[in-house]
Parts: structure tokens; sequence; C-alpha cells
């Protein structure tokens, strides 16, 4: 109606179909503006202050600018670096929050001084970060929105206030003040560690250079206590030779932390969104996570990136302590779960040495919208109240590959083919291959080449839990001229 008043002339259907068609109306662009760069500063930039305060201002590793904040699955993603959910952060390193005296959640008072009235001031939580920069603070956009919807309102500060035409991304003099307040942040960063009871530290990620592992190429193995596979007073499963046996070999020379696996699988798996209360106590969903470690000096550290998901153990401690039979061992390896069976005890998490099986304390799946049905995946279950789950391989995958070879005729042997037609969803989504499954029976497989390498590790193999899933070890090569 309201085109219509503003065009005068009579073919006017004509004239709305092709606006429709094109994505623009004809006459209603702006008239052209003429521009000029000021020339006074170019050669001769002016020269920042060494001790004043750097802001960087950079998109969400999540939600990007924002447009994605409405979004469950990437709010509840952990942030690559310090694991954080449902908000941004003003990220400052250790030695300027010691200087400052500023601890992780402290609400701190940002101001960015233009001079006249561009005076500029957001509030929010810091959070200390391992290997920041001393002398500067990082804040991300796409937060602190107010109209972005049920999910993406009101979480997180807005760090567009400090963002000028002249400065979009980086300047200098912001001041800082501690307001006295503190605001919760949801971490997942060491929610399921496993380490030792009394704090002792175990070599989870094992690294080693060029020259190291030249001199020593089974230092990963090595470093293991590993019991013979026969101490075990698990009763061994009796397989058939000619069975599938599916297995995992993850690469941590290649993993970057991208915490794309973790969207895949959730996507995948219809796994819920608990939001950011339940978060804070420890209850997210997610059925692989994304451990990062920092080793060495807190100012300048190394970082590493470890993929979990469920091990598939061979001697599995869940399965022996489920009063219900909910967990059990498939013919192929499987550490299965039956959710109509489960009664919600919660004995095969609390003897899970890898923390990986996650429990529906509430109802987090809406199951009366009909909308949710055409986003859920209809292979796979949708969980209840009191159910425990967790890392399946995807078996929803495999089986649907198993009934296509068992029925095609075109398909010789009637083999399950492993590689591009069946992967797991980590798998598939990895971009940097770092995630190989397959079947570990046939010595030709792509997974059983990587797991026969002198890297390959299992994680904890000192328990004797005889992972399915096992890692390699990374080998870095760095140069000496940069070292240190």
């Amino acid at each position: 109606g309201y085109w219509q008043k503003q065009h005068t002339g009579a073919d006017f259907e004509a004239f709305w179909r092709k606006s429709l068609h094109d994505g623009w109306i004809e006459g209603t662009a702006f008239a052209t503006k003429s521009v000029s760069a000021k020339r006074e500063d170019i050669g001769n930039p002016p020269q920042a202050d060494p001790n004043a305060i750097e802001l960087n201002i950079r998109r969400d590793p999540t939600i990007y600018d924002g447009q994605f904040s409405n979004n469950g699955w990437l709010q509840e993603l952990p942030k690559t670096m310090n694991k954080l959910t449902w908000d941004n952060a003003i990220l400052i390193g250790p030695k300027m929050a010691e200087r400052l005296q500023i601890a992780s959640k402290d609400v701190i008072e940002l101001t960015l001084n233009g001079g006249g009235d561009q005076k500029k001031t957001v509030t929010g939580a810091a959070w200390i970060q391992a290997g920041h920069p001393d002398n500067s603070v990082t804040v991300t956009l796409g937060y602190g929105r107010t109209r972005a919807g049920r999910v993406g309102t009101g979480y997180g500060f807005d760090a567009y206030q400090l963002r000028t035409s002249d400065a979009p991304w980086f300047t200098t003099g912001v001041r800082i003040r501690k307001t006295g307040a503190v605001y919760e942040l949801a971490s997942v960063q060491g929610m399921q560690s496993m380490d030792t009871p009394d704090g002792a530290h175990r070599p989870l990620v094992r690294v080693a250079t060029l020259e190291e592992y030249k001199n020593e190429p089974n230092f990963a193995p090595e470093m293991d206590e590993n019991p013979p596979a026969e101490l075990t007073l698990y009763k061994p499963y009796p397989y058939k030779e000619e069975a599938y046996a599916w297995g995992m070999a993850i690469d941590l020379n290649k993993c970057v932390g991208c915490n794309n696996c973790m969207i895949a699988c959730q996507s995948e798996n219809n796994i819920a969104v608990v939001g950011k209360e339940q978060t804070q106590l420890g209850r997210h969903m997610h059925w692989i996570r994304i451990d990062a470690y920092y080793q060495g000096d807190r100012d300048n550290p190394k970082a590493y990136f470890q993929p979990v998901p469920c091990m598939q153990c061979e001697d599995a401690p869940c399965e022996v302590v489920c009063p219900v039979g909910a967990t059990n061992h498939s013919t192929e390896g499987l550490n299965n779960m039956v959710y109509n069976r489960c009664v919600g005890t919660r004995y095969c998490s609390n003897n899970c040495p890898y923390k990986v099986r996650r429990f529906n304390f509430l109802l987090f799946q809406d199951w009366t919208t009909p909308q949710y049905k055409m986003m859920r995946n209809p292979d796979v279950s949708v969980r209840s109240r009191g159910v425990m789950e967790k890392c399946s391989y995807c078996v929803q995958r495999i089986t649907e590959h198993r009934i296509d070879a068992e029925t095609a005729s075109v398909r010789e042997g009637k083999e399950i083919k492993v590689g591009d037609e069946l992967q797991t969803a980590c798998q598939q989504s990895c971009p940097a291959d770092a995630i190989v499954f397959g079947n570990i029976n046939n010595p030709d497989s792509k997974v059983s080449k990587l797991k026969a390498q002198s890297r390959n590790y299992a994680l904890l193999g000192e328990l004797n839990t005889r992972p399915r899933t096992t890692y390699l070890a990374e080998v870095t090569n760095p140069n000496p001229e940069l070292k240190g």
C-alpha cells in the first residue's frame, strides 16, 4: 500500500513485480557523494604512547558481529581460548590483571576519551586470558543486544559503544576502573578435569619437538605404565572375527580448537541447549568437548587443544555399574545407551574417568512445539528428563550404511564403505581432518594405519580401560631463531 502511493504510473503491478525480482526499487538510491582523504597525517603518523592501554575490537568467535546472537547452539558453544558461553568479556593479560588487582568476573569500566563529546564508556566483566598481551584489552562484538530475540537479548555488554568510524578495530588511550561489582560468567574450562583426586598432573596431551621425536619415536605410548590387557577383572567380550570393530584416531597435530565438531555433533544428535544457569552448574550437554591446555609462562604460554568424545572403552567402567543394563557393549565394540532403560542413577557418569557422559537434570527439550520436529534428526532419539546420554560414534549413520550395504547388490561383498560415505558428524565437519573414524578390524583402513603409528597413545591408558578412541601425539618443529 505504501509503494502504491509512491508510484505514480499506471503500471504498478509490473513495477512491483520487477522491484521484488531485482531486490530494490529504481530511483530510490541516494545521490553519489565525492569524498577525498585528509592527507595531513599521511607520512607523519602520530606516535602512540607506549604506556597507553590498547583497545582491540574483534568479532565474536561464535556469534560473529551479533547476527547469530539468537542462535542457542552458538550462544552455548564455548569460545576457543577461554571456554566462555552466553557472554562476552573484557579480556586482559595476567600481568596487567595483577598490576590493577583485577580478578576474573570483576566488573570493570572501560572509558575511551576521544575529546569533546566523544567520551565513550562501557561496563563488562573481566576475564584473565593466558597469553594476552600486556597493556591491552580485547572486547568482542555481538552482545548486549536489546531486541535480538528470545535467546540473544540481554546477554553480555555492547562493545559497539567503543567503536568509531576512524578506529573500528584498534585504538589506544583506554582507561580502566574497577566498579567493585562481580558478574558471573559461564566458562566450561576445567569442568571435566581428568587429573587425579589429589591434583597430580597426568600427561593428557603429549608433545615433542621434531628432534625429540626422531630420537625417541615411541615417546607417546612409553609415557604410560600400561598394564597388560589380560590383567583385568572384566570378562572379555566374545567378538566375531568377521564383525566390524569401530574405532577413532584424533591427530592433535591437526586440531586447531575451532569447536566445529561440537556444533556438528549437536546438530546430528539432537543435543539440547540448557542455558547459562545450567551451564554454570556444569550441566552443559555437548557429547564432545575441546579441552584447552596452556603450558609454560602464563604471559606467553603454549596452547594445545584436545577433542574428547566418549572413548568407547573395551573395559568400560560405565557398563559394570549400571543397575539396569542401560549402558552395554555392542557386538561391534560400541558402548551403547538404551534410553528406555535408564533410570538416572548416574553411576555411569560417576565411574567414567573421561567425564564424557551427560545427564538431563531437567526437561531441556521442547516436546510440544511442532516446528522443532523439522529441526531434529529423525534417526536419533530425543531424550527426556532423568536420562543419561553420550557420544554414540553416530550409531545411526553406521546402521544406515549397514542397511544400505545389505540391500544394495551393487556393493561388492556387501561391506560398509568407510571413508567418504560413512563418517561421524565430528569427522565430517572437521576442517583440518583431525578426526578419523573407521573399522579397525581392517588393517588397510585409514584409522588402522593411524593407530599403527608410533605417535598413537591411549588417553588415561594406565587405567586399562582400553579405549577405542586414541590420540596421535603432537610433534612441533619450532624455528630456532624464533624460539623463546
